[in-house]
């Protein structure tokens, strides 16, 4: 528009700067295709992820490492280990000042088992108290 109020004038259009792409050692890889890269490759070359998830302790494969300081304990241990069915390498470390290591083993029997509660029962199902109502218009 010019200063009178008359459509027209000159039109000033910016242009954008030239992209400039040097080579040098800062450059982001997204320029140059190396091939295709591995998706998963974050967690599978170091060690992000244990991957191998069925390493259960105390099986034949993957056995408990346990130490104990006297044979009397070693066949107290030997008991519990046939008892909870599992599978151990036990150690006798009869030196002085030897100190037993058995936590791999308790941690294991003193592992709680899984807690459930009885589910409330939805608005539309019958109810529990025995009546052939819906839960919605006895006892909810």
């Amino acid at each position: 528009m010019l200063k009178d109020g008359r459509p027209g004038g000159v039109h000033v259009y910016k242009q954008p700067a030239p992209l400039l792409i040097r080579q040098d050692s800062s450059m982001s890889d997204k320029f140059f295709f190396k091939g295709r890269q591995d998706a998963r490759q974050h967690h599978t070359a170091y060690g992000g992820f244990q991957t191998n998830a069925s390493q259960k302790s105390g099986s034949k494969k993957h056995p408990l490492k346990l130490v104990v300081t006297s044979e009397a304990r070693q066949q107290e241990v030997e008991a519990l280990v046939a008892e909870a069915q599992l599978h151990a390498d036990i150690t006798l470390d009869i030196r002085e000042g030897a100190v037993e290591s058995v936590a791999e083993l308790t941690a294991i029997l003193n592992k709680g088992g899984t807690i459930t509660q009885a589910k409330t029962p939805s608005r539309n199902d019958p109810c529990s108290c025995g009546s052939g109502l819906k839960f919605k218009k006895c006892c909810g």
